[in-house]
């Protein structure tokens, strides 16, 4: 056990200080799961009301940097705060990895190094978010805020992973124009959509505290908003399928589509239960959870609107284990879209 410890830990060392083409988008990926992962411990936190467990920042109490016992405070409340605020030094962590391997790697894609950077140095903007979040009582604003900084992270994340799972030759569009104007707007409203969510939260239950304030919205009109924004992404989603559909897009982006709308089913009816139910917190983490993998699902369609070659230590053809150019039939040559020379396919 202990040599396969080491072996592991050599393993790891080796990932950050000497990485591969193939190691850097592992790390990219753990860099994905991580930035998700805290969402859903975040969370955690507001829905068991422990947000104000640490009352204070950046000590947990006034005098100690780890919770102690005080009559203010459940020793419950206290651990699940002071346990969120630690795994922020794990996602920091690995946050500094994809850095530094980014950086050794720099001479091989440079084009990774500057969506690295941006890991770590959001990771620090989130700690400094969360203590504004702490020392003003849990405003539903900084809250709010807290969680949009969160899905900006998840958005650079995914971006670094993808890239580093791609070449670096300029981008050739892999659909028409309107399909890629479509599946942009779809991640336009998915954004509001999410920002919605935020204004819902900051209007219901679960505070993170009884004593944190609240947004002065009824509860019933800014849960209708989010539910037109959410049937306008599945609308939007049908219309990108059928569109996908239509032009005999690449397989991998119809199958990218399907698996957004699969979670947007799934998201849907966990919200309108959740709703029916009096928005219980077990459900209302998995409507979090499910926030979190629906912004990644919609990443992972827009980004595979393009194409920009295999990975250098890939064959031609190869990009991690799926065929780049499963089109089916040919389609007919579409203005602006650009052949793999760079120059423009005449109409």
């Amino acid at each position: 056990m202990a040599a396969q410890s080491e072996n592991l830990l050599i393993k790891l060392r080796d990932a950050v200080w000497h990485p591969t083409p193939a190691s850097m988008r592992l790390l990219a990926l753990l860099g994905v799961i991580t930035n998700a992962g805290i969402i859903v411990s975040g969370g955690v936190v507001r829905l068991t009301a422990s947000g104000l467990g640490c009352p204070t920042w950046p000590k947990c109490t006034g005098d100690s940097l780890v919770p102690t016992s005080t009559p203010h405070h459940s020793p419950v409340n206290m651990a699940i705060e002071f346990g969120n605020r630690t795994l922020t030094f794990l996602v920091l962590a690995v946050a500094v990895a994809v850095f530094v391997a980014a950086y050794r790697l720099r001479s091989r894609r440079p084009a990774l190094l500057p969506l690295a950077a941006l890991q770590p140095l959001g990771v620090v903007s989130q700690a400094g978010l969360g203590g504004i979040t702490v020392l003003t009582g849990l405003h539903p604003a900084t809250v709010a805020a807290h969680y949009m900084l969160s899905a900006a992270l998840v958005l650079a994340a995914v971006a670094l992973h993808t890239r580093a799972g791609e070449g670096d030759e300029t981008p050739r569009p892999l659909v028409r124009p309107g399909l890629r104007r479509l599946a942009f707007t779809l991640g336009v409203v998915v954004v509001a959509l999410l920002a919605a969510g935020t204004i819902v939260t900051g209007s219901g239950p679960h505070a993170g505290d009884d004593e944190a304030p609240r947004f002065g919205f009824e509860i019933e009109q800014v849960a209708r908003a989010h539910g037109a924004l959410a049937w306008a992404t599945v609308a939007l989603t049908i219309a990108l399928m059928i569109g996908l559909r239509r032009a005999a897009a690449p397989g991998a982006i119809q199958r990218r589509a399907a698996v957004l709308f699969a979670v947007e089913l799934a998201q849907g009816v966990i919200g309108y239960v959740q709703y029916l139910m009096g928005v219980p917190a077990v459900l209302v983490g998995l409507h979090m959870l499910g926030s979190a993998l629906m912004w990644i699902a919609t990443l992972q369609v827009i980004f595979a609107l393009r194409d920009r070659g295999p990975r250098a230590d890939r064959p031609a053809g190869d990009a991690g284990g799926r065929r780049v150019r499963d089109t089916g039939p040919p389609e007919p040559p579409d203005p602006g879209v650009a052949d793999r020379s760079g120059t423009t396919v005449p109409a």
